[in-house]
């Protein structure tokens, strides 16, 4: 028997800084593969010599990789006016690359895919009924203008799967109840992280690292560091969170911003009104790995999201020993201990900033031990080593 083949169908390149947490999980599905597994992967291009249309022979990770780039996407952290996922899903229309497993992370590129053969994993990475249903951030998702017409395609394209893992608790038993002719096929699937990569710094040289930047930014040393990171998207609403820094009011409090979006001349423009500058450094887009020495002196990683599924932001955070102020959504609630860190009452920027005030003020009751253990069961080798192992198991049960 040859060896076994999966595609992972997603609208990025692995060589760019492009933000967000879906492409976290698929470096992870390529760095954790088994070697039985010959990987290929359908995305785009740009930054790099390749040509769109063709498959290129490359490298990720240690791991071979087959890259096929079937658009040109020079700026994917930055929303054009028709969406990303559309003009990926137009790419794919007309091809057939079809393998033994096939992973996509939209629902939308599968319309593309419905008569391919193969098995196919549907990953489902945000609570599509809670961004349906949210009040604020009309311009998260523009399925919201029309919620019937999406379920209704979700329940066209929705029986091709073989597997629906989401990350969200609450949205997989939503899929059972929804299909319940595919409820054996729904499954919760952790999260992952990288802890490999993402770890902590003693606290001598924790200390060290949080004087040294404060110094390069001309900050004070006792400067207490939040992070943010993640796309300048209404989805994370990045303004309220400005709003936040201004209702703490506390000068030695400074807040971090890795990342990039569409909100980016808005933010900036919120932070002007209202005379925050010297406390907010905007570092744009920043590459997965030199994103750990940030959140390694963080004192905590603030989320202010209206809805999410299980932000990986987090669990790189606290993997790193940086404990987490989020407000209430995705399943960040359901697994944050009282000492790993605080969920805020509500969205309103006063409560936000009294959960950071209680995270600043008591240090050492949300320790990096505490964090440490929140994210240990997340190791991505763990977790994506698990899926494989079933993948290898139905494809060895294939008849011959």
């Amino acid at each position: 028997m040859s060896n076994p083949s999966l595609t992972i169908f997603y609208q990025f390149n692995p060589w760019n800084s492009t933000i967000g947490g879906i492409q976290t999980v698929i470096r992870s599905f390529i760095k954790y593969a088994p070697d039985e597994f010959q990987l290929q992967l359908v995305g785009t291009g740009d930054r790099r010599d390749m040509t769109i249309g063709q498959w290129h022979e490359e490298t990720f990770a240690g791991k071979k990789l087959r890259f096929l780039p079937i658009l040109d996407l020079p700026q994917d952290n930055v929303r054009g006016r028709i969406p990303t996922t559309v003009k990926y899903t137009a790419a794919l229309m007309g091809r057939r690359i079809e393998s033994d497993f096939m992973h996509f992370h939209r629902l939308e590129p599968t319309f593309a895919a419905k008569s391919w053969q193969g098995d196919k994993t549907f990953f489902v990475h945000n609570d599509i009924h809670q961004q349906m249903a949210a009040k604020d951030g009309n311009n998260a998702i523009l399925w919201r203008r029309c919620p019937q017409a999406y379920f209704a395609l979700e329940g066209w394209l929705v029986k091709q799967f073989n597997e629906i893992l989401s990350c969200n608790s609450e949205s997989a038993s939503l899929y059972q109840k929804q299909y319940p002719e595919l409820a054996d096929r729904v499954s919760f699937i952790r999260n992952t992280v990288d802890t490999e990569v993402c770890k902590p710094l003693s606290e001598d040289d924790r200390t060290i690292a949080r004087v040294t930047f404060a110094r390069q930014h001309s900050l004070p040393d006792e400067t207490k560091f939040l992070l943010f990171a993640g796309r300048l998207h209404p989805q994370k609403d990045p303004l309220r969170l400005i709003q936040t820094l201004a209702a703490m009011n506390d000068p030695f409090v400074h807040l971090i911003i890795a990342g990039d979006g569409e909100l980016a001349p808005v933010l900036k423009a919120e932070i002007l009104r209202l005379n925050l500058s010297s406390q907010v450094t905007m570092l744009g887009a920043v590459n997965p790995a030199n994103l750990v020495p940030i959140y390694q002196i963080a004192h905590a990683l603030v989320l202010t999201s209206e809805f999410e599924g299980l932000p990986l932001v987090v669990l790189e955070a606290l993997a790193c020993g940086t404990p987490i102020v989020s407000t209430r959504c995705g399943e960040t609630p359901n697994f944050l201990t009282r000492d790993s860190g605080v969920i805020s009452a509500d969205r309103n920027p006063k409560s936000i900033a009294t959960a950071l005030q209680q995270v600043l003020s008591n240090p050492h009751q949300y320790s990096q031990s505490a964090c440490l253990q929140v994210a240990q069961p997340y190791s991505a080798r763990h977790v994506v080593t698990q899926v494989y192992e079933s993948m290898l198991n139905r494809w060895k049960a294939i008849p011959a």
